[in-house]
């Protein structure tokens, strides 16, 4: 591919390399490889179903724990809410009252989501605020037919010249009504965060969002922040971050050349959520707690979530002991021979390792180096939920392209299913990934790893796109709890269908765990 010297001067100036954008044009040429699935994980075979007993155990071990380590909670929250809203949007744009009924245009889409919206319109956590401003607005309301006002109500929620909703980061949008007052998602991660993801009654959250939204991420924070502190009886320390624009990517057009815009520049994309690795990269504390900004639930239900956030954490933390006592071990040397089994038979039955079968023809110096290296990796502990038709990354037993087998979260989206094989054990899945981690990033002497030396740069994604209406490929970097921990020790552990509570579209905030009622 030819490039211009304002070509090469467009990619300097975003921080990137020549060298970056060769190689990222090589995986468009190439194609990304499908994982090669060897089974489904399950119970008892790289899931792990822990016992009323071992709750109790993990619960109590990081309770005892918690105040001496630092504690963090990284909270991915930098998308519009334009997706939650895309049925409305289109309502807004297609329905014409004096033409159809809401019931024939509902029917004639067969938008089961529009209907249900109206149907439980009433029960929304913004209802009244909307309707305060629509009789605003539309000073006749009241005298208009029902499905007019159905679509005033829409529109004062969504035209940008009114409520604009549909710009809103989804953090900061109503999410929950309680007797005196709206709580959105922002806060509800505050008071969630005061009961797992604090030390010494002091709370970290580093929010990652768009830059264009810190000031109204900082207003929802000054409104709150007493009243939290007082109720949870907790410091809060929040900060934030942007999605690098070294992590963006080259556009390409369908037939693999570059993708220009109507002024001859050359077209860049946010890289996905794998581009949040570099602000991972950024933190520095014991424990990571990463949840998704839009998974929350009403307080009645919020003990129940940090009951099972505690078992996870306390489950890293007490691996993470024996972990470090092992790499202590093996670096000083002093290690027999019943010593590397044991350490062995440890990676095999606690951390899900494969060991190689070439393992007892090593050398002692060459088992011991082996064993180190595995060892000394960032650990994660992964929530995993039964599959109830929900969408999500599932867990997985994968090849890799040296034959090494290891646990790994995969989209459906990398798997080819063409495959017939591979089809059949995409379907035996019973479990996926909710987006519920916590991690561990530093070693046993305390310094935090460099995470960029874990990914796995062969499971980026290739999507197709459009750009002022023309066809664009895109490339998204391996998802953060995808490729991007790809060689992270792992661990998953089943949690129940409670912890997982996305609010994907605007009627999912009428599920049970998003009302008080």
């Amino acid at each position: 591919m030819n490039f211009t010297k304002n070509d090469i001067q467009q990619i300097e100036n975003k921080g990137l390399t020549f060298a970056q954008i060769q190689s990222q044009l090589e995986l468009f040429e190439t194609g990304v490889p499908f994982v090669n699935l060897s089974k489904a994980a399950t119970i008892n075979n790289g899931i792990v179903k822990s016992s009323e007993e071992s709750k109790a155990h993990y619960i109590n071990y990081f309770d005892t724990k918690r105040n001496a380590v630092t504690i963090a909670k990284f909270v991915p929250a930098s998308g519009a809410a334009t997706r939650m809203f895309k049925t409305l949007f289109r309502f807004i744009d297609e329905y014409i009252p004096e033409n159809e009924t809401i019931n024939s245009f509902v029917n004639k889409h067969k938008d089961a989501d529009l209907s249900l919206f109206f149907v439980g319109i009433e029960k929304l956590p913004f209802y009244e605020k909307v309707l305060e401003r629509v009789k605003v607005f539309y000073p006749d309301y009241a005298s208009y037919s029902n499905d007019r006002q159905k679509l005033l109500f829409v529109k004062t929620m969504m035209d940008d010249d009114k409520m604009n909703y549909g710009f809103y980061p989804k953090g900061l949008l109503p999410f929950h009504e309680y007797k005196d007052h709206l709580a959105t998602a922002f806060e509800e991660h505050l008071f969630e965060a005061a009961l797992y993801a604090s030390s010494n009654n002091t709370a970290y959250l580093h929010f990652t969002i768009s830059e264009v939204y810190k000031d109204m991420f900082d207003d929802e924070f000054s409104r709150i922040q007493d009243i939290v502190e007082h109720k949870t009886n907790t410091k809060f320390n929040i900060s934030f971050s942007y999605q690098k624009e070294t992590t963006d990517t080259i556009a390409v057009t369908p037939e693999n050349e570059l993708f220009r815009a109507d002024d001859s520049q050359l077209t860049f994309r946010p890289s996905g959520h794998g581009a949040l690795l570099e602000n991972l990269n950024q933190m520095d504390a014991d424990v990571i707690f990463i949840k998704n900004i839009d998974n929350v639930v009403v307080y009645k239900y919020e003990d129940e979530v940090a009951k099972y956030k505690k078992v996870l954490a306390g489950m890293l933390l007490e691996i993470q002991h024996e972990v470090f006592e092992h790499l202590k071990q093996l670096k000083n040397g002093e290690v027999s021979e019943q010593d590397i089994i044991t350490i062995s038979e440890f990676l095999e039955h606690k951390l899900n390792v494969v060991i190689s079968s070439e393992f007892q023809k090593y050398s002692t110096k060459y088992q011991i180096e082996y064993l180190f290296d595995i060892l000394n990796r960032p650990i994660r502990i992964c929530g995993m939920v039964k599959n109830e038709g929900e969408p999500g990354g599932g867990p997985f037993w994968v090849k890799g392209e040296t034959g090494q087998i290891s646990l790994q979260i995969v989209e459906s989206a990398q798997i080819d299913k063409e495959n017939k094989k591979q089809n059949e054990i995409l379907k035996n899945a019973t479990h996926f990934n909710p987006v519920d981690l916590v991690c561990g990033i530093k070693n046993f002497k305390g310094e935090v790893f460099d995470l960029q030396a874990f990914v796995d740069p062969k499971t980026a994604f290739i999507t197709k796109k459009t750009s002022a209406g023309k066809d664009l490929m895109a490339l998204e970097l391996p998802g953060l709890w995808n490729g991007s921990m790809a060689n992270w020790n792992t661990i998953f552990v089943e949690v129940p269908l409670i912890t997982f509570n996305p609010v994907k579209t605007v009627t999912d905030l009428l599920k049970p765990t998003h009302q008080i009622e």
